[in-house]
């Protein structure tokens, strides 16, 4: 049983980093309140996480290689967790921005550390099915940072609720060294292979051109769920807070049983960029649908339509194994990394667009000194989501027409690895 402790453990350390990543939606108007600021400054907040989650995607592989899981996930857990208190006692909005950015990179270890566990103490024949748990168990997070988590800070406000998760966030580190088992340190004899494999990927065209697929589809997901869902339905529909969060959580709650799904029909049909390319064009779609409405939709489509969202934004599920079966078995590790450190930075790309936009198209509103977005400022800056993920699906299609034609050689190098 102690495997199975050890990874239930980074498991729910992975759950955890989801709570605090989509923690900022549920309280936009308090957050803006507080600091006194405006839709720019705030989709530059949201982003902070993504570039300390992106940037540090593969010296934390490396890390992991040397000390092991023990060491470095629980040293991260106690980083996200010290600096959840940070930003709760901040008062400076750089104290704020670079507590922000701290989250980011202690949450990166939530996968790969668990990735770690897994690889060092678990069977290979059980590795898929190791990662479809705990992929669930980290969706489940996102889940619980929805609704009953909103009802949380309705009841007890949003500063509070963060105190909680700040503390219990560093007693969790502790269990997670004391219940890992120690690590025997390794040399850096393989850093140099690492670093090797790291430079072959630039050339692989391919690769750059699937991860910005991956970028630009990724906004129903990173955009939309993790912060800007909540305040645009409040604002469009008479939805409560809770209400709000729930609806933008069932995009994870799709997300729990898409990846199966997509697994499914891309492996029956041999068609891992053709289904990548529907999610995209569907996704658009139900958002131009969500938009166009202008607030007609019930309660029920609403949820319908995100619990579909869900399932579609597990296409990411097929850019990784697009990325794996398309390198030599020694690169799969660092292919792994630079395409997971590109889709967080669709985080980026989409949380500060969008913040611009509304700024951009603020019409004027001002209460207690603070902005107030109506419906048109969310309806066009929203609108990047749609824009964006359509023009994923078609350059997927594209991928997926120039490799028949043979101008991208996409099957010698599978038969090859």
């Amino acid at each position: 049983m102690r495997p199975w402790i050890m990874w239930a453990f980074t498991a729910l350390f992975f759950a955890y980093q989801f709570i605090i990543r989509v923690f900022p939606g549920l309280c936009v108007s308090e957050l803006m309140q507080k600091f006194q600021i405006d839709a720019t400054e705030f989709g530059l907040l949201s982003s902070m996480y993504y570039y300390g989650y992106a940037g540090v995607q593969i010296p934390l592989a490396l890390l992991l290689d040397r000390f092991g899981p023990r060491l470095i996930v629980s040293l991260c857990c106690c980083l996200c967790s010290v600096s959840v208190l940070l930003f709760y006692w901040a008062t400076d909005w750089y104290v704020v921005l670079f507590a922000r950015f701290f989250m980011g990179v202690g949450s990166a270890a939530g996968f790969l550390g668990t990735f770690k566990v897994i690889s060092l103490w678990f069977p290979l024949p059980t590795y898929a099915r190791m990662f479809a748990l705990t992929n669930t168990v980290g969706l489940l997070g996102a889940v619980y940072a929805g609704k009953p988590l909103g009802s949380l800070i309705s009841f007890y406000g949003w500063e509070k609720v963060f105190l909680m998760l700040g503390i219990g966030g560093l007693i969790f580190a502790g269990l997670i060294f004391l219940i890992i088992k120690p690590y025997k340190l390794s040399s850096f004899q393989e850093t140099p292979s690492f670093c090797k494999n790291f430079q072959s990927l630039f050339s692989m065209p391919i690769l750059f051109l699937i991860a910005l697929g991956n970028l630009l589809m990724v906004g129903p997901l990173e955009g939309f769920a993790d912060v800007w869902g909540i305040p645009y339905l409040m604002e469009i529909y008479p939805f409560t807070k809770t209400d709000a969060s729930f609806i933008t959580s069932s995009i994870f709650t799709g997300m729990i049983i898409g990846g199966p799904i997509l697994a499914y029909f891309s492996e029956k049909f041999k068609a891992s960029f053709q289904v990548t390319a529907l999610c995209g064009i569907s996704m658009a779609i139900l958002f131009a649908i969500m938009l166009l409405s202008e607030g007609t939709l019930s309660y029920m489509a609403l949820f319908i339509m995100m619990l579909v969202v869900g399932i579609l934004c597990c296409y990411q599920v097929l850019i990784f194994s697009m990325g794996a079966s398309i390198v030599p078995s020694e690169m799969r590790n660092v292919t792994i990394a630079f395409l997971n450190c590109i889709n967080m930075a669709g985080g980026i790309f989409f949380h500060t667009l969008i913040g611009v936009l509304m700024d951009i198209f603020w019409t004027g509103g001002i209460s207690e000194g603070q902005r107030i977005y109506d419906a048109t400022s969310y309806k066009y800056a929203i609108g990047i989501i749609p824009v964006a993920a359509l023009t994923g699906g078609i350059l997927f299609l594209s991928l997926k027409r120039l490799e028949k034609n043979g101008a991208v050689q996409l099957i010698p190098l599978l038969q090859k690895s």
